[in-house]
């Protein structure tokens, strides 16, 4: 069965063909190859009220288990990367799990973004803010570190849904442009366009009378 080579690299093209023909290793390759950011992206999206309750291990191995039976569907028609369809199987577990151990709270609190022409997990913007500082040099910048960390969650929580969901595409789960364009379902030119914009907007909001917040990272 032939795959798309135009959306995989060549490497995943003859996995994917390997794969298509029975041999189960080459599809375990596949999976080992996007295991860490496949996991990061789940720890992510995760709502921080299931912490303790959900393990991200156990949801990508059910990720993994859904991968494998819908393999064939996918390899008939390969219309995204094979990275970004199981991206989208992790994103549609992790949304059924917050319907089933949430339900009625994800109207309060809980919050999806429309993307894929449906509904997909938020980021937490708590793990962004972490993340867009990145780590501590020393003890003494930690109280200050704090307090940047509380404007950022505050800041990226006043932006528009979509361009805090670009930030966390390409800084967390660091998709090139190509491949955040295809998640938000338009083209690498506009989605690095959209990409800076919310960057500088981002940028914009932390410095209205705040000096001290020019190392966030690109």
């Amino acid at each position: 069965m032939a795959v798309s080579a135009t959306t995989n690299s060549d490497e995943s093209d003859r996995l994917l063909r390997q794969a298509a023909d029975g041999d189960k290793e080459a599809f375990g390759t596949l999976l080992t190859q996007h295991r860490d950011r496949l996991r990061r992206m789940i720890a992510l999206r995760l709502d921080q009220r299931l912490q303790g309750r959900v393990d991200p291990s156990d949801v990508l191995q059910e990720v993994y288990l859904e991968a494998s039976a819908r393999l064939a569907e996918y390899l008939q028609r390969p219309a995204l990367p094979f990275y970004l369809w199981l991206r989208l199987t992790a994103g549609q577990r992790l949304a059924a799990l917050h319907r089933h151990h949430l339900g009625a709270e994800m109207r309060d609190v809980g919050r999806e973004i429309s993307i894929y022409r449906g509904t997909f997990p938020e980021a937490s913007s708590a793990t962004l803010a972490a993340h867009l500082l990145g780590r501590e040099t020393r003890p003494s910048e930690a109280a200050m570190r704090a307090e940047m960390k509380v404007r950022l969650q505050e800041a990226l929580n006043r932006m528009e849904p979509l361009d805090r969901e670009v930030l966390a595409l390409r800084h967390f789960e660091q998709l090139n442009m190509a491949e955040v364009a295809q998640v938000i379902e338009s083209t690498p030119a506009a989605a690095s366009k959209r990409y800076f914009r919310a960057l500088k907007k981002l940028k914009e909001i932390l410095l209205e009378g705040q000096p001290g917040m020019e190392g966030l990272q690109p």
